[in-house]
């Protein structure tokens, strides 16, 4: 059973001001490349402030649940309803698979022993900077698929980005947003909304799954942790998106990138 004192990160990386700052920072990069960072959030909950695997993850959901939350107000003010609720079947159809994905991959997830819940993030960090590189770095086409074709493709795939973002704790846009283009031939910004609609319910399954197992009480003691920390992740989100276009993503993608294969090793390597 996991107790209250190791699910506490040490008195010298719970000040107010770091993690307040780590979330902006994490915020910030999220905002520039326009998804919510939780992939770069794992790490540092884990590299920096010292959680375990699992509670590292469940905070990283928590965390996620908020932004998505906030992202999805103010992306249907850049998107309309109606252009969204046009696309209302490509959600369906991916949430049909996500929603069993997202209750499997907790379930998994909470199972797994230590050292293994490590090296599945690293595997899945991996994973992240190849679908950042693909989705930023490339011209994404679309897969010209009959209904009966198309519709099985997409619980699968949603199943399996289910799994991925219980796992790890994030919400999921990195995998969905391209496999919404590619599947269905939306356009990448109603892409971006669609994603959102499949993410928030889909972290809610994986959500109320882990708040069946003894390392939820993570959340509980460390209320105030994640409160600042997610004060700082919206106000970085917001400046990131004013940063948006500053920087090249000819040079922006790699570095994000390379950040997130430094973490899976780090990972790996975790005891």
């Amino acid at each position: 059973m996991t107790t209250a004192q190791n699910l506490v990160p040490s008195r010298s990386t719970r000040s107010a001001p770091l993690v307040f700052g780590a979330g902006a920072a994490i915020g910030v990069l999220g905002g520039m490349i326009g998804l919510g960072g939780a992939e770069f959030r794992l790490p540092l909950l884990i590299g920096l402030f010292g959680f375990a695997a699992l509670s590292a993850v469940i905070l990283n959901k928590a965390m996620s649940l908020v932004v998505v939350l906030v992202a999805l107000t103010a992306r249907l003010v850049a998107v309309s309803v109606s252009e969204v609720g046009a696309q209302w079947h490509v959600a369906v159809n991916l949430l049909a698979g996500s929603l069993l994905g997202a209750w499997v991959g907790a379930t998994w997830a909470v199972r797994m022993r230590s050292a293994t819940l490590y090296k599945v993030l690293a595997a899945l960090m991996v994973l992240m900077a190849v679908a950042l590189m693909v989705t930023h770095s490339a011209s994404l086409g679309t897969l010209v698929l009959p209904v009966w074709a198309q519709v099985p493709c997409g619980v699968v795939a949603g199943f399996g980005i289910g799994v991925v973002a219980a796992i790890m704790g994030v919400a999921g846009g990195e995998l969905l947003i391209p496999t919404i283009v590619l599947l269905f031939a939306v356009d990448i910004k109603t892409a971006g909304s669609l994603s959102l609609l499949v993410s928030l319910p889909t972290m809610l399954v994986a959500f109320a799954r882990y708040s069946r197992d003894g390392s939820f009480a993570v959340l509980g003691a460390n209320l105030r942790f994640t409160l600042v920390m997610i004060a700082g992740s919206i106000a970085g989100a917001v400046l990131g998106g004013l940063l948006l276009g500053v920087f090249s993503d000819l040079v922006l993608i790699p570095v994000l990138a390379a950040i997130l294969l430094v973490s899976a090793v780090k990972l790996a390597r975790h005891d």
